[in-house]
């Protein structure tokens, strides 16, 4: 029994395609195999930003051979009909054997069929996965293939390895060569390397600056953030997304801490935070003496700084600096005029071209919120009909049509600035 490890290396995948895509490699090269009769033990997939990879264990050198007995017309039967069934067995005449039973003598085409070599089984497996990947975005490019159609991957595709029982498969895929030389990291380690087996393949990954296995990379980050965090007295806010997809961004994942001015904590904390994860990558962190933002944040480098990490961090941290200054000027802005002064622009805003403006639908919120106050304990038909008058004001304003994810909550923070009551 052998083993196969495949990779695919290309350009950088995104991040949020890289788990389906790996389970889609393992389905359709796993599928071929079995519907070439080649079985194996276990296959395992991986997926870092430049490289989707495949370990399949327990392969056989060959598929088994096969014998198969097909029925065909009885013996007597006009010599059209037995003509045709030796066309669709693919045997001779003198290939059929005659047997009786009930209901007479009839012909029969004994079949059998050598094994193929399990090499050329891979290969059609690995070829018709890279040709029909069922990426949900990709590019045409590429060498024209001889039937006139051109390679689609998500990223301009450079390699492949195919290792089989310690050889190399060789083969193409519009010009692309298969092989057993792969490259480690884009910048540490760049020079192209030759591999014999999967352990072989995943040691000198690890030798050329990449950690193949996204577990392990999210764990590192993980582990690293919640240590420097921790060192600085601060709390990690846990975000299990945003550690996957950052995992997703490097291959060799190297954390640091950074920090932002303290003014622009009086922004507020759902920008700040979007800010940081959204557009960043950033991990935030909160004084856990106050339960209030820190403004210490954590990211994620894919190289070893060559220095003790202050120009990366400075990097970083200047990067984020102007992004929040943008938030901060947004919301002072915001803060000049009152909330309901954006109630005439959502006249000019379509909310269901059967139904109306938003305007429109305030003007029923409003109606259906003093009527269902009176249902309400202790419930002010005037506070409800305030705030639903307030409830989509902030879609005008300069931080929600900047930042569309805090539509709601900035309407809070702009109705208390403004001095409305705690019930509204």
């Amino acid at each position: 029994m052998a083993d196969l490890p495949i990779e695919l290396f290309s350009e950088e995948i995104h991040a949020r395609m890289q788990a389906k895509a790996s389970a889609d490699l393992k389905r359709m090269i796993c599928d071929g195999l079995k519907a070439a009769g080649l079985a194996f033990d276990e296959a395992d997939a991986y997926a870092t930003p430049r490289r989707l990879a495949l370990h399949v264990t327990g392969l056989p050198l060959t598929t088994p051979d096969i014998s198969e007995e097909r029925r065909g017309p009885r013996a007597d039967a006009p010599e059209q009909a037995i003509a045709g069934f030796l066309r669709g067995a693919g045997v001779e005449r003198t290939d059929l054997v005659e047997r009786e039973d009930k209901k007479g003598t009839f012909l029969y085409a004994v079949i059998e069929k050598k094994g193929q070599a399990a090499a050329d089984v891979i290969t059609d497996a690995v070829q018709a996965a890279v040709r029909n990947f069922p990426w949900p975005k990709s590019q045409r490019w590429g060498a024209k293939s001889q039937d006139g159609g051109s390679l689609k991957w998500v990223r301009p595709l450079h390699s492949i390895v195919c290792v089989f029982d310690g050889a190399a498969i060789k083969f193409d895929v519009d010009g692309i060569q298969a092989g057993n030389t792969t490259h480690g990291h884009r910048f540490m380690a760049p020079d192209a390397f030759a591999v014999s087996g999967f352990a072989d393949y995943k040691q000198q990954l690890l030798d050329h600056k990449v950690i193949l296995d996204p577990a392990r990379r999210e764990t590192l980050i993980r582990d690293t953030a919640q240590t420097l965090a921790s060192a600085a007295n601060l709390e990690l806010v846990e975000d299990a997304g945003l550690f996957a997809e950052v995992a997703g961004l490097v291959e060799w994942p190297v954390p640091m801490i950074g920090s932002f001015d303290a003014e622009f904590l009086n922004v507020p904390e759902e920008v700040l935070i979007l800010t940081m994860r959204k557009d960043q990558k950033y991990f935030v962190t909160r004084d856990p003496a106050t339960g209030k933002l820190a403004n210490k944040f954590i990211f994620t480098a894919n190289i070893e700084p060559s220095d003790d990490g202050s120009a990366v961090t400075g990097g970083n941290e200047r990067v984020l600096a102007a992004r929040l200054s943008d938030a901060k000027f947004f919301y002072e802005q915001d803060l000049k005029g009152k909330l309901e002064d954006n109630l005439p622009a959502l006249e000019d805003i379509v909310f269901h071209k059967d139904l109306g403006t938003v305007a429109e639908r305030v003007e029923r919120i409003k109606k259906l919120s003093r009527y269902l106050a009176d249902f309400i304990p202790d419930c002010s038909a005037d506070e409800a009909e305030r705030a639903a008058e307030l409830c989509k004001a902030d879609l005008v304003s300069n931080m929600v049509y900047e930042f569309p994810e805090v539509q709601g909550a900035m309407g809070r923070y702009y109705a208390k600035a403004q001095g409305e009551s705690d019930a509204v």
